[in-house]
């Protein structure tokens, strides 16, 4: 698939730019691209393992061009006497020696500005680094991952090589769960794949969602988060599950949904009181849609190099297309992006990772279903609340009557402690105030207390004495609901529950 890029290198190399820094981890392809758009170049080479090594063979020089500083000295001669590409192999670590900056910075001017003098330095790495005083003579060539057409070729050359039948629903189901898996690794699972039963099929997509865990966990810029929770662990909220559930049919279906005129869902903001089930609600949407969920946390972006948070941003956002489809969860946003808009260093970091995010959500084409949570609206900046941000925003109040009862039921369920003869309209009218947190502390509490005292069955009144001993949120952050109650009001989001009894 690299083979595409070489008008570009060639086109690059005759309009005279010195250093073109290829981000790319496939050196082998690379090597053959060069190859094909050498024309009688002379092509030197550098490897950060081995040192100089002959580009044909890769067999090491000798010990007399073991570092880069001597390697450059030595070579860069070689443009007066022959057109020269010099290859540069796993360097970002040598980017930021002065010496090494200025001795790249000397080839680059005497290609650009020296009669005579033809050298091209192709760097190679899957680690962009580009240091402030070669910004202007550096071209980045970022390869991006195989697009769906490219997918399908690299598909299709694997079943006729192995000379097997794949169902063309199948098919296209595959493909469409390899988009952000490198060439490598697609041909890699389509190997084991095969290699399990000899045949390609539907569920072999649990074979791609460990390579996109895998790809995940070395990378280390997002945290892949396992979980056992279902739609059918909220309680209440029927105006978000509703939206959700009607979503998760347009992704179990999205090659037809997309061919039918319907636009790849985006995502969603979840605002409201704190215990109220955002969290929740986001491992339930990946376990709703069938894609893996992870978190991404803005603090653990932030760099102590200038433009590092930038590229560590960029990369964990490319890391998400590339696990895609999959859920990306945003937990208090409002906190990941604090400061944005304000004066001083860190506040101008902020902003511009702020910004960075802002762009790919709104020119992103894939199938990342982001999750923002968020408790304090007035803390979120304006941009994220624009129409064309998000699918949908909607508020989370604390839960009314039905939605306790529900809860309450859910939680005694899940401890196989639900009985008869429990009272669930005493119980809500013994509960107004109190978030989904607080009501599972009061199962927690009534169970152990049960245990302790070894009673086998838990009882109404029971349940009120815990009920008794715990304070509300309501209670112990009065202040703070009734401001978030203020600000909410002042918006148009979409209830997350239904207007029932209270």
């Amino acid at each position: 698939m690299l083979e595409k890029y070489e008008a570009i290198l060639v086109s690059y190399v005759e309009a005279l730019h010195p250093i073109i820094y290829i981000n790319h981890f496939d050196f082998l392809g690379v090597d053959k691209v060069l190859n094909n758009i050498r024309q009688g170049a002379k092509i030197v080479e550098f490897n950060n393992a081995l040192g100089a090594i002959d580009f044909e063979t890769k067999s090491p020089m000798g010990v007399e061009a073991a570092d880069l500083d001597d390697f450059l000295k030595r070579s860069m001669d070689d443009g007066f006497d022959n057109n020269t590409f010099i290859v540069l192999k796993d360097i970002h670590s040598e980017m930021e020696d002065p010496k090494i900056i200025a001795l790249l910075k000397r080839i680059a001017e005497d290609h650009l500005y020296r009669d005579g003098y033809q050298c091209t330095v192709f760097i190679i790495s899957s680690k962009t680094v580009i240091p402030l005083e070669l910004e202007n003579y550096i071209t980045l060539v970022d390869i991006p991952l195989p697009n769906s057409t490219e997918i399908i070729q690299i598909m299709t050359a694997f079943i006729n090589d192995y000379q097997i039948q794949v169902e063309q629903e199948v098919f296209d189901e595959i493909a469409h769960s390899l988009k952000g898996l490198n060439e490598l690794q697609i041909k890699r699972v389509l190997r084991l794949a095969y290699h399990n039963d000899g045949q390609i099929d539907v569920k072999d997509k649990a074979l791609i969602l460990e390579e996109k865990k895998q790809i995940i966990k070395k990378a280390g810029m997002l945290e892949i988060i396992n979980f056992k929770e279902t739609i059918d662990d909220i309680g209440g909220l029927e105006n978000l599950k509703e939206w959700l559930r009607n979503k998760a049919k347009i992704f179990a279906n999205l090659d037809k949904a997309i061919k039918f005129g319907v636009d790849t869902p985006k995502g969603i903001m979840i605002i409201g009181m704190p215990g109220c089930g955002k969290s929740l609600t986001a491992k339930a949407t990946a376990d709703l849609f069938q894609i893996p969920l992870v978190r991404l946390d803005v603090g653990r972006l932030l760099g102590k190099y200038v433009g590092e948070s930038e590229e560590n941003m960029r990369k964990a956002l490319k890391l998400s297309e590339a696990i895609s489809p999959c859920v990306l969860w945003i937990d208090e946003i409002e906190k990941a992006f604090a400061g944005v808009g304000g004066d001083g260093g860190g506040s101008d970091v902020t902003t511009r990772l702020f910004g960075q995010f802002l762009t790919w959500m709104q020119e992103k084409e894939n199938t990342v279903f982001i999750v923002a949570t968020a408790n304090d609206v007035s803390r979120i900046p304006a941009e994220f609340l624009r129409k064309g941000r998000f699918d949908e925003l909607f508020f989370v109040d604390l839960p009314n009557g039905e939605e306790r009862r529900k809860i309450l039921e859910i939680h005694l369920k899940k401890r196989n402690k639900w009985n008869k003869q429990i009272d669930s309209i005493a119980l809500i009218k013994e509960t107004n105030g109190f978030n989904g947190a607080d009501l599972e502390a009061v199962i927690k509490d009534t169970i152990e207390r049960a245990f302790i005292e070894e009673k086998a069955i838990l009882t109404t009144e029971d349940l009120i004495q815990s009920i008794k001993d715990t304070k509300s949120i309501s209670d112990t952050l009065k202040e703070k609901i009734t401001q978030i109650k203020d600000t909410i009001s002042k918006f148009d989001f979409k209830p997350a529950s239904r207007a029932d009894s209270k």
